[in-house]
């Protein structure tokens, strides 16, 4: 389908009320305050997108496993570095040190991880997965990444890697540009 803005640009969009609202929002950029009408739809399109896939992953894959998106994000992390305090696993989980502090409650909870005395400091501590968590994550990465080929099955090989691409240049931004990131 395609629609056709006030400025007369027509674009190809999928017959959905989220394409529509985005090209309504085009249409109407001199109007509404959109002085930058591309990066207002490169950026709600991709914020709108990854909402989108992460309550579809969560709903399909990660509730009916006990977890939630952010508690397998911080699993993900744990499996891949192996122990680490809480303050390196935020930036890497992508969330604040008070999220993960909370994740790592519940998770220990349920004897998904525990909290070790850190080698450097015993003050300290590090996260670790149990063999309980590493069980439950091996089920949610299978059941995930088939989830996620299922999202990405629309894409070529070449268009996933030109993503890919895209977004690690919109994640390099240089620290000059004032660009918030969670610490």
């Amino acid at each position: 389908m395609s629609l056709q803005n006030a400025r007369g640009l027509t674009c190809d969009v999928a017959d959905n009320d989220y394409q529509r609202f985005v090209a309504g929002i085009l249409g109407r950029a001199d109007t509404t305050g959109f002085e930058h009408p591309s990066a207002m739809q490169t950026v709600f399109s991709l914020t709108t997108t990854a909402s989108m896939i992460t309550y579809d992953l969560e709903a399909a894959v990660h509730r009916p496993l006990g977890l939630s998106w952010a508690a397998y994000r911080l699993m993900v992390v744990l499996f891949v570095s192996g122990p680490v305090d809480p303050t390196t696993a935020a930036p890497r989980a992508a969330m604040s040190r008070a999220t993960v502090s909370s994740l790592a409650n519940s998770l220990e909870r349920d004897g998904l991880l525990v909290r070790e005395p850190a080698d450097h400091d015993k003050r300290s501590v590090v996260l670790a997965l149990t063999d309980k968590g590493r069980a439950l994550l091996d089920e949610a990465k299978r059941a995930n990444n088939e989830r996620e080929e299922v999202w990405c099955g629309v894409l070529t090989e070449d268009e996933r890697q030109q993503l890919v691409g895209l977004l690690a240049k919109l994640a390099a931004q240089p620290a000059e540009t004032d660009v918030r990131q969670r610490n």
